[in-house]
């Protein structure tokens, strides 16, 4: 369970309605079933027409993924690329090929195959290259789905008001004034529901699924990384530190942090020498 999405639902959703509780004498008005209709059946319209069925049946998947917290097995990783490594000094092809069947990152089983196949490296990286866009462009169709929502659902809002607004104005000059209220209430429900759906739903959603994409991103390149050394027959503590320091670099960048001295100053001071094997 991915605790900050939690929180964070949990937290916004509270403050909605502890704001609506303290600054209104009737909380129940805030509740507009036409208002709420408005915004999220015409999100839901706007994005159909959008986007292929395929594409919105593999997006809605994806929600899952909000709350679900991954863990990249880096360690293994770079455990696994400096056991390939000295079995290949070894010699050992034989039991590379035994390993490549316990490896789970699938990724991380093609660079090596590719290595132990004695693949060319412009090749190597050419293929390694094209899996890292293919998911690129994969993962970030999908979140940009969420953020085209994000955008449907305070324009049916704005809709929903101009409906209100009309139908209030076609209304003041009549006898009941309790339908007028009422068309006024929902001309400003439905842009608040379109504001708290585009907000808190589909903007952090869309959001969360691109900081995923960067970190498998940064193992993918980390792997690569690893790969051209593996196939250069660099020793596997030199990997292994080598490694170690691109991961910490990048989970840097991920952070924000741009400090090349912070940086630097993390590397190994034996990364320009090859280690021996461990």
């Amino acid at each position: 369970m991915n605790i900050s999405t939690v929180i964070g639902i949990i937290v916004g959703i509270a403050l909605i309605v502890l704001s609506i509780i303290l600054s209104s004498v009737q909380p129940g008005v805030y509740v507009n079933g036409p208002g709420l209709l408005v915004v999220v059946g015409g999100t839901l319209a706007a994005t159909l027409i959008s986007f292929p069925m395929a594409e919105l049946q593999q997006v809605f998947r994806m929600v899952g993924y909000v709350f679900r917290h991954e863990e990249y097995s880096i360690r293994q990783d770079v455990t696994e690329l400096a056991n390939a490594a000295r079995l290949r000094m070894r010699g050992d092809f034989a039991r590379i090929e035994d390993q490549l069947d316990r490896i789970e990152n699938p990724f991380l089983r093609t660079a090596i195959q590719l290595v132990a196949d004695d693949t060319p490296q412009e090749e190597i990286m050419s293929i390694l290259n094209w899996r890292v866009r293919r998911l690129q462009e994969r993962e970030q169709a999908q979140a940009h789905i969420f953020h085209t929502m994000a955008a449907y659902a305070p324009a049916f809002g704005m809709f929903g008001t101009l409906v209100g607004m009309v139908n209030m104005l076609y209304d003041v000059n009549g006898p009941d004034l309790m339908s007028t209220g009422h068309n006024m209430a929902v001309a400003l429900m439905t842009t608040l529901y379109g504001l708290i759906l585009s907000n808190l739903i589909f903007k952090p959603i869309a959001i969360k699924l691109e900081r995923r994409t960067e970190a498998r991103v940064m193992v993918m390149h980390m792997i690569m990384e690893g790969t051209i050394l593996l196939a250069e027959n660099r020793s596997p503590a030199f990997i292994r530190e080598t490694l170690k320091s691109f991961v910490t670099q990048h989970e840097d960048e991920l952070r924000g942090v741009r400090s090349e001295e912070d940086v630097l100053s993390r590397m190994p001071a034996n990364l320009s020498k090859d280690g021996g094997e461990s």
